[in-house]
């Protein structure tokens, strides 16, 4: 299959989705609807794994020109030309809220829920999603990090949280949802959690993209209030330009 942009960067962004998938317990056979699905990197690996007879309904809320420097419709497009291309069906610029209750396997949200505006927004997708889904699978960054390494990561996504909520509000990091905080709201929604587990992603370069585009916002931070400057310079005394660890991956499993 052809990779889009540096082999390397995709290569290493898919070894962590296959070890996603495979925390998830995807089956060959099942159907799959995918929220959130950006480029596709979750979805290639979803695709692999439910085999030929499998079915992947892979949504997101984001228009085909949206996305850098690869756009969603042109990594989707290339995904639907490879030859796993028959198991996808992608809806762009698609609110899961709009469609009608389909049945599936398996419902995975793989690191989208941090764009969510609040609570209240996710809420009203998991509850959409216990009447599409027998089961659900997420998986997020895990905020409770364990290596020092890590802590650069977490201060850059708290400084983009607080970015998208006092300054421009388009970021794609709208809310930090951790762990506990996702099992209350699949507990809400009507799901029981069976399973969490802790997938290791320190080697990713997502750490580094974050910490990079906190540095690139830190000026702008001088239209929010006063008290906010005051917290974002705690995270920005947090934040390192260099050997930053990426944050794991938090995997939450319910029916």
């Amino acid at each position: 299959m052809k990779i889009l942009g540096d082999d390397t960067i995709q290569r290493t962004q898919l070894k962590h989705r296959i070890n996603l998938v495979e925390a998830f317990g995807i089956q060959d056979g099942m159907s799959v609807i995918e929220v959130g699905c950006g480029q596709g990197d979750t979805t290639v690996a979803l695709a692999d794994r439910v085999g030929e007879s499998g079915r992947v309904l892979a949504i997101d809320i984001a228009p085909p020109d949206y996305g850098a420097p690869i756009t969603l419709g042109e990594a989707t497009s290339s995904i639907a030309a490879s030859p796993l291309g028959s198991r996808v069906e992608f809806q762009l610029e698609t609110d899961l809220l709009d469609l009608p209750d389909g049945r599936f396997d398996v419902a995975v949200l793989s690191h989208c829920s941090w764009y969510f505006r609040d609570p209240e927004q996710l809420l009203l997708i998991l509850k959409k999603l216990r009447r599409m889904a027998t089961r659900i699978c997420i998986a997020e960054w895990d905020v409770n990090y364990t290596q020092l390494s890590q802590r650069s990561h977490f201060a850059a996504v708290a400084i983009l949280a607080l970015y998208s909520e006092f300054v421009e509000n388009e970021g794609n990091i709208q809310h930090l949802f951790d762990s506990q905080q996702l099992q209350n709201l699949l507990e809400e929604a009507g799901w029981n959690v069976v399973e969490t587990a802790t997938v290791a992603a320190s080697y990713l370069q997502d750490g580094a993209w974050e910490a990079d585009y906190a540095w690139s916002v830190q000026q702008e931070f001088s239209k929010a209030p006063e008290r906010i400057r005051s917290l974002v310079g705690s995270f920005y005394s947090l934040l390192k330009k260099e050997d930053i660890a990426s944050l794991d991956s938090i995997v939450i499993l319910a029916e």
